[in-house]
């Protein structure tokens, strides 16, 4: 069963990514090699939104089982010490249907991730700037990408060169591979997390407002003819942008006979532009005296044809979105008054058999002119609950005593009452929606007014290319976010819990090393307690007193010392601080000595939540001088 649903999520993540990319985009037209880089993008994103939720219900029950392995070792020891049986505590751990092997979740998250970091930082970069890119051959366009990337990318490097140059020089830190790839990872996050905050910032106040005047439909459609005009605007400066590189290009056409060394450079431009466009250029007159020009001129040509023809396909896609937009608005308003409740479109247009059987005109009519208001003004009360609950949650997700986070709450509660459905279902939901507000806010801002998914498969192969970079660079740092907002990853909290594996792969080099130093102490640790444990039956059974001597040598006789005055025992001596763990060491756990010595662990083997069951009024003094010896 658990494999079976983790395949089903699989399939429908790629099944989801599939069908987007042939709405959005035109397999047969776009390279192959687009198709399927922005594929792979989409579908390792998506796979992370829907393998997630699988993988806090696993930390969950791997949390519980850890926890009753801790109250039955402790039991167990209360059993040994005591002549009175005790009762071990009941904790029945209930394994959710989605439960895997240990190694499916590392072994997924480390191919999704850097798979998509690959993707997102060296692989497509280089794919954008390949296509727009105005040389004939591959090795210039490759060249012209490489040049483009180091520009931009030399700032980042420039600012990491310092920052690794200054840790270098730290003596207490040395650098290795697989350090640097751990702060190239943290970097990758850390941008991810920067824009995250900038565009939810935008999209948890913009999602609800807009479902909400999308509810009224005098207000929408006033709304659309403002947006129609400013495209129309957006439409004439294209349509002379081209212009201005027809005139260009003709000129170019007619200095450039057909056996020029440069002809066929210009037949690649000229085969550049749609059908209506080359018509056009036909139509225009030549100049009188045309100037040939050279190879660096027709390369700047080639690019500004590309970059133009990218602005006009985008202007015309939205404008005419925007007029069947109208138009059914239109006739929303027309048919709003129409006695018969059945719905007549102005401009008729051949409909599938499926949607003539079950969308007629008559729940047509229902639906646009009486249903979708109020579903529309209902999904508006829900993202803006929704909304609130993110920015309380991000407020406040850094408090673990009192929890205040409201989806923390939310999955404790349902950790509780092992309702791992809940959990999972609750956890998509609120990835989602963080998804959509974040993406849905990239496409909308001015400065990137090259990108645009248009469906119908209008949407050229620039656009799809910076989808997919954007996308693989939000999802991983937009998932850690959400197990900080849950209390899942204890670098924010900074508390020892169960990671989940997600967690534990971006920062696994870290994980390493902890877990090896606590594993050196927690052997010198156990052959200590094994040494102490031998010599046990030479001790006197009562109990220890206070003073400097015992202080200084842990866990000996009091009879071997002179016991201290009256006066010596008041609490004026304060000079001699302790600390807090119960004095008698033989009652101790391994993990508390652990802890005091070495702090509270992040690894998810570590537990510190019934330290406050082992701890009395009597405290233990500092360590002695020998005793790491």
């Amino acid at each position: 069963m658990a494999y079976t649903l983790f395949v089903i999520e699989l399939i429908s993540a790629f099944v989801l990514a599939a069908t987007l990319l042939y709405r959005y985009g035109d397999c047969y037209r776009n390279h192959i090699i687009v198709t399927v880089s922005v594929l792979t993008a989409w579908y390792f994103s998506f796979v992370i939104m829907f393998i997630l939720p699988l993988d806090i219900s696993s930390t969950v029950y791997r949390q519980c089982m850890e926890n009753a392995t801790k109250i039955t070792e402790t039991t167990q020891s209360l059993l040994q010490n005591s002549t009175t049986t005790v009762a071990p505590p009941g904790t029945e751990c209930i394994k959710p249907y989605s439960f895997m092997g240990s190694n499916v979740f590392p072994n997924l998250w480390r191919i999704v991730y850097w798979t998509s970091q690959c993707l997102t930082w060296l692989i497509m970069p280089m794919m954008q700037s390949y296509s727009k890119a105005g040389d004939f051959t591959v090795k210039g366009k490759l060249k012209s990408a490489l040049v483009d990337n180091a520009i931009y990318y030399g700032s980042y490097l420039f600012i990491c060169g310092i920052l690794l140059i200054y840790i270098a020089l730290k003596p207490d830190v040395h650098l290795d591979p697989p350090k640097i790839k751990t702060i190239a990872s943290s970097a990758s996050n850390t941008w991810g997390l920067f824009l995250l905050i900038l565009l939810l910032g935008y999209a948890l106040v913009e999602v609800p407002r807009n479902l909400w005047n999308n509810s009224k439909k005098n207000y929408t459609l006033t709304y659309c003819y403002f947006k129609i005009a400013k495209l129309s605007t957006d439409k004439c400066e294209a349509e002379e942008t081209v212009d201005d590189i027809l005139d260009s290009l003709k000129a170019v056409t007619a200095a450039v006979g057909s056996g020029h060394p440069l002809y066929r450079h210009v037949d690649t431009i000229v085969q550049k532009l749609p059908i209506q466009l080359r018509d056009r250029l036909n139509g225009r007159a030549p100049p009188d005296r045309p100037i040939p020009p050279s190879l660096k001129s027709l390369v700047n040509l080639h690019k500004k044809t590309i970059k133009a023809l990218h602005v006009l396909q985008r202007t015309e896609t939205q404008w005419g979105l925007m007029l069947e937009r109208i138009f059914h608005l239109e006739d929303v308003a027309t048919n709003q008054r129409s006695p018969d409740h059945r719905f007549q479109h102005t401009f008729h247009t051949p409909r599938p058999r499926l949607q003539r059987i079950f969308y007629p005109p008559i729940v047509e009519w229902y639906w646009e002119c009486f249903l979708r208001q109020y579903f529309l003004k209902t999904m508006a009360v829900i993202t803006g609950i929704m909304s609130v609950a993110v920015v309380w949650s991000e407020m406040t997700f850094f408090c673990k005593k009192p929890v205040l986070s409201i989806f923390a709450n939310i999955v404790i509660a349902a950790t509780d009452s092992y309702n791992y459905l809940a959990i999972e279902a609750i956890s998509t939901i609120i990835i989602a929606y963080m998804f959509y507000c974040a993406y849905s806010t990239v496409l909308k801002i001015r400065l990137l007014n090259l990108y645009y998914l248009a469906p119908h498969h209008q949407t050229n192969e620039y656009s799809l290319i910076f989808s997919g970079m954007m996308v693989c660079r939000l999802t991983p740092a937009m998932c850690l976010n959400f197990l900080s907002l849950i209390h899942m990853d204890s670098h924010v909290i900074k508390t020892s819990v169960m990671e989940t594996y997600y967690t534990q792969t971006l920062d696994f080099i870290t994980n390493a090393l902890e877990k090896r130093k606590r594993q050196r102490a927690e052997e010198s640790l156990t052959r200590r307690r094994d040494y102490s444990e031998r010599f046990s039956n030479y001790r006197s059974a009562r109990d220890v007193q206070d003073g400097a001597h015992t202080g200084l040598l842990n866990d000996l006789d009091s009879d071997y010392y002179v016991q201290p005055s009256p006066e010596r025992n008041q609490p004026q001596l304060t000079g001699y601080q302790r600390a807090e763990l119960p004095y008698n060491r033989a009652n101790l756990t391994l993990e508390d000595e652990l802890d005091h010595r070495f702090g509270e662990s992040t690894l998810p083997s570590i537990r510190s939540e019934f330290d406050d069951r082992r701890r009395d009024k009597m405290t233990i003094p500092p360590r002695g001088l020998f005793d790491d010896v």
